[in-house]
């Protein structure tokens, strides 16, 4: 069984930036993608940003305009998401999740594909004000 518990959400003045970390658990081997999702009250659950973990290809959402940077640290089963100049639209509760077959852009720039993956963290809020 794997676990994933992330860290680092809270609240930031627009212009801000915040670090999210995920930490892996449990056996990990199977992953071919990990990626990071977030939810607005109301909203559908969206993309954020992918890494394809045999190739190292990094996949992110359009409207993110290059502001967010996702990374891995393998040898300690981490990843992280590197949030700057946040905006008010970045308010959400963000997830990380890993996938054991997620093809084409890890579920990143697809609707619903969020649902290729199969753990996911407890979530972490994210208040741009």
């Amino acid at each position: 069984q794997v676990q994933l518990v992330e860290s680092g959400g809270g609240s930031v003045q627009p212009g801000g930036s915040l670090r999210l970390s995920c930490s892996a658990s449990g056996d990990t081997s199977s992953t071919t993608c990990i990626g990071w999702f977030r939810q607005a009250p109301g909203k559908e659950r969206e993309g954020v940003a992918g890494i394809v973990i045999r190739f190292g290809t990094r996949y992110y959402a359009d409207s993110l305009q290059g502001r967010f940077t996702i990374s891995r640290d393998s040898a300690n089963n981490t990843m992280y998401l590197q949030m700057d100049n946040l905006i008010p639209e970045d308010t959400a509760t963000y997830y990380c999740a890993l996938a054991a077959s997620a093809p084409g852009t890890c579920g990143i720039l697809t609707p619903d594909g969020w649902r290729q993956y199969n753990y996911w963290g407890q979530g972490t809020q994210v208040t741009v004000s």
